[in-house]
């Protein structure tokens, strides 16, 4: 189907989407034709605590916030807690938000992250 009429007509252009895991799978001798037909890849590599701090700091900026809401040691235990992915970097910063607003906190603590990562997400 994809190479029907391929040269005669405009190409069609395929973008697939999905974790380390995809690729382990289109390295099987099954899926070569495949693999050999892509262009272009491109991998999100983990952050490094800096980069954590700047990704939460970018975030924070972009939706508003006038002020640090984590400390620097809550940055230290989100790194710690996602090794620097992006995806769990997101999902423990959006667990404590409303866990700090629950208990009436306008800074995000160190503890505050412990609590939520036992509490919520382990």
């Amino acid at each position: 189907m994809l190479n029907f009429k391929m040269d005669a007509e405009g190409p069609m252009a395929l973008i697939l989407v999905g974790q380390s895991e995809l690729w382990d799978r289109l390295r099987l001798q099954s899926f070569a034709a495949i693999r050999q037909r892509i262009d272009l890849q491109c991998k999100l590599p983990h952050y490094d605590r800096a980069q954590v701090g700047e990704y939460v700091q970018q975030h924070l900026i972009s939706s508003g916030a006038q002020r640090d809401i984590f400390t620097e040691a809550a940055i230290d235990e989100i790194y710690q807690f996602s090794n620097g992915t992006a995806r769990l970097i997101n999902k423990v910063c959006m667990h404590s938000l409303p866990y700090g607003f629950q208990n009436e906190q306008r800074i995000i603590y160190d503890h505050m992250i412990k609590r939520v990562i036992d509490g919520e997400l382990s």
